[in-house]
């Protein structure tokens, strides 16, 4: 019979990698800007749904506005692109800065097949793209 673990210490060692994951994440969306101009310094998360008619794929862009964005297909690739300003500019003294700010791009690779731009909608605060398959 396998020993017993204890409640406590199994529940600690959850915690500790739950952490450790949650530092992850933020190291991956949340990294100072790369040198040279235009460089994204931010990734925003996403969702892809695939159906039997179409992929739709949701951006979470909250705070970005559809004049600051840039969508393109590059060789089976979906890039997602453009920049998010800090609502009040630089003059003020920032005590915490959590949301990501500057330059972002995500790429999306799309499954095999041809597509074409469907329904695109910034809402609630994100990008809802529906490729819709073709043949």
């Amino acid at each position: 019979m396998p020993p017993r673990r204890d409640p406590a210490s199994f529940m600690w060692s959850e915690a500790v990698e739950l952490l450790d994951r949650a530092e992850r994440l933020h190291r991956q969306f949340f990294r100072p800007a790369p040198p040279g101009p235009r460089r994204a310094c931010w990734t925003p998360p996403i969702d892809v749904y695939e159906t039997e008619d179409a992929v739709t794929i949701v951006v979470a862009l909250p705070g970005v506005g559809a004049e600051q964005l840039h969508v393109a297909v590059e060789d089976g690739v979906l890039v997602v692109a453009g920049e998010r300003t800090l609502p009040l500019g630089c003059d003020g003294i920032i005590h915490r800065l959590e949301i990501p700010h500057g330059r972002f791009e995500r790429r999306i690779e799309l499954p095999a097949g041809a597509f074409r731009m469907g329904r695109h909608e910034l809402s609630a605060g994100c990008l809802v793209l529906t490729l819709d398959k073709m043949g």
